[in-house]
């Protein structure tokens, strides 16, 4: 799982501040009705923006609950229910279960193959409604697993296996918008890699892990973060134009600052970051 595509809040009003809140709370509480509470801990940014994308394009009947949280027992919660929502924890749950499965192959990791063994039963109920999407998520994770084995330095190639698996996803229910849904997700799980990639360059540098923009950085070290801004920039654009052509109304503010603002927040904080280490002086560092 990634978590880039999350709003802004300092740019929403109190009033879309408290309906994202009701969004991100509804999709936390579906998440713990479909698989207990460990279905809770999946809760991701991305999806929550699905389950607001899908709510008002489709508009299904949205029902809000008063409840108490077991992370907040103390405060009453708000949290929107739909089959938006619904459909919104299936997809958080099957891709979270491949994640885990990802880990567990890769690094070994014990805790991970433990939560996906917990997550199996959920994964395969819910494969059974999804065929298509989850196929789209089991191609993806194929052909990253190529790639990475031949460590390939096409960017552009490499990043459209996330764009095609978003776009199935975001694909809810192949009809008359399935075509302007997918290529909305297509650019943004493309943006997604990219950006994930960026965000663990250091780290994969120190490690000697596969990291296709690590080719690109060496070879050209000054014009690279021109090179990462520009295709993050052209990306979200044409994720942009797509969600426009959408007839949405209700919420489109909330999704609006998530597409224009929210995503960018990420990278924002990492080039300031690395602006406070080159302005550090070395003694101090």
């Amino acid at each position: 799982m990634f978590g880039y595509i999350n709003a802004d809040l300092r740019q929403l009003s109190d009033e879309d501040r408290k309906t994202y809140q009701s969004f991100y709370c509804g999709l936390c509480r579906q998440l713990g009705k479909k698989a207990s509470f460990k279905g809770q801990m999946l809760l991701n940014y991305d999806l929550c923006f699905l389950s607001i994308l899908l709510q008002s394009l489709y508009e299904p009947e949205l029902d809000c609950n008063d409840f108490h949280c077991l992370i907040h027992p103390l405060k009453t919660k708000h949290g929107f229910t739909s089959k938006a929502i619904e459909y919104a924890a299936d997809m958080d749950i099957i891709l979270s279960y491949h994640s885990l499965m990802d880990n567990f192959k890769d690094d070994h990791s014990k805790i991970s193959g433990m939560a996906a063994n917990l997550l199996k039963k959920d994964y395969d109920r819910i494969k059974v409604n999804y065929p298509r999407q989850t196929a789209a998520i089991e191609s993806y994770i194929a052909k990253l697993y190529v790639a990475e084995a031949k460590k390939e330095t096409n960017i552009d190639v490499v990043s459209s296996y996330t764009g095609e698996m978003l776009g199935e996803l975001f694909n809810w229910q192949d009809d008359t918008w399935s075509k302007t849904l997918h290529c909305m997700g297509y650019y943004m799980g493309k943006f997604i890699y990219i950006i994930d990639a960026y965000d663990d360059l250091k780290k994969d540098e120190k490690t000697g892990s596969y990291n296709p923009l690590l080719p690109l950085k060496k070879e050209s070290p000054k014009e690279f973060e021109t090179f990462v801004r520009i295709n993050l920039t052209s990306l979200m654009a044409e994720c942009a134009k797509s969600f426009e052509r959408l007839p949405i109304v209700e919420n489109a503010e909330i999704l609006r600052n998530i597409i224009y603002s929210g995503v960018w927040t990420r990278y924002e904080y990492l080039q300031l970051k690395e602006k406070k280490k080159d302005n550090t002086p070395k003694e101090n560092r």
